[in-house]
Parts: structure tokens; sequence; C-alpha cells
């Protein structure tokens, strides 16, 4: 730590400082508290999301059955080869000042097909793959929401500290040790004021004597 100049300017300077410290801390507090708790709704969202897209899954009772027909379909004409993603549409949201992405819409190319060529649940499949891949969508949206926010909060967590274990506390010492000082050199002028006084008594004293 830098040695810090035992003055009065440099006191009212630490001091200055402090109150700075002390009014920014609690905004800083604050964002901490806010981002955390942003975090932990989104979490919740993106487990509430993950745990529908199994349900989608889950419900479809016939699933195993399409799944293993479909591998018997040559290469071009597997079922997965009909949905195929064209755009993840989203716009720019800001959360306690962190600019982050907001789902809005995923988009399919328009693959046209035979029936003919596809059994009767083409239709049925087709559908249940956009909504689960809807779903990675939105999750994968959601989990770079807490990514950027999780960084943000990292950030925001280490400058909490820095004002309450280093700054503020520093800032404080400083002080002290400045008081200290200017209240023995203010003890020390007194003293030296006294003892001048003496001597010039004594000295009239002697000169009247």
């Amino acid at each position: 730590m830098a040695s810090v100049k035992l003055t009065k300017n440099e006191q009212k300077k630490q001091k200055d400082q402090l109150k700075q410290f002390q009014r920014y801390l609690p905004t800083l507090q604050l964002k901490k508290q806010q981002l955390q708790m942003v975090i932990r709704r989104i979490e919740a969202e993106a487990a509430e999301l993950a745990q529908q897209q199994k349900a989608v899954v889950e419900s479809l009772q016939s699933w195993v059955a399409v799944f293993n027909e479909n591998r018997e379909f040559e290469r071009p004409v597997k079922l997965e080869h009909l949905v195929i993603v064209d755009r993840v549409i989203k716009y720019k949201g800001n959360i306690a000042g962190v600019p982050i992405p907001v789902f809005k819409e995923l988009t399919f190319k328009d693959i046209p097909y035979d029936y003919n060529v596809y059994p009767l649940w083409v239709d049925r499949g087709i559908s249940s793959l956009k909504e689960i891949a809807r779903f990675d969508a939105m999750i994968t949206t959601l989990e770079k929401q807490i990514e950027l926010l999780g960084r943000e909060l990292r950030v925001t967590s280490q400058r909490v500290n820095l004002f309450e274990k280093v700054k503020i506390p520093q800032t404080k010492e400083n002080i002290r040790k400045i008081q200290i000082y200017l209240g023995d050199q203010q003890t020390s002028a007194v003293v030296r004021g006294k003892i001048s006084k003496r001597k010039l008594v004594k000295q009239a004293n002697q000169e009247i004597a």
C-alpha cells in the first residue's frame, strides 16, 4: 500500500473518497442482489421449459415406434430432413444495464414431402420435432442470458468486495493515521508553546531580579 501524506489536505481528500465509496457501495450491493434474483428466476424458467419439453416427448406414446420406423427410411427421406431451422429470431433486451438476447420466434424452412413416401404419423412427428426445437432455442437463449448476467454478477461481486474489504477499511485507516499524526503535532505544538512561555516568564523574572 502506498504511503499516505500526513497532512490536512490529504485528510480532506481521504474523507471525500470515503464518502464516495460509502455512497457507491449500496448501489453496487443493490445491483448484485438484483442480478442474483434475476439469474435465479431465469434458471427456474429454463428448468420449467426443459420440463415442458420432456413432457412433449413423453406424451408421444408412439414415438419409439416412429423413431424405429424412421431408421428404416433411406437417408434422403429421413424425418429429420423435413424439420430444418431457418432462423432464430431474437431481440435485444437489458437487465441491470446488461445487454441480453431475448427469444422471439423460431422459423423453419418450408419443405414439401410426399405422403406416399412417409407414414401417416409424419404430420404429428414434424409438429412435435418443431415444438421440441422451439424449446431448445428458448432454453439456449435463457442459458445465454444466465451466462451474460453471471459474468456481470462476478464483476459486481468483485467490486462489492473491493469496496467492503479493501477501499473503505483502507481509507478509514488512512484517516485514522492522519488524525493521530495531526493530533500528535497539535499536542507537541501546545507543549512547545508552554515550554517557550515558561522560558520567557523565567527570563523576564531573571531580568527583573
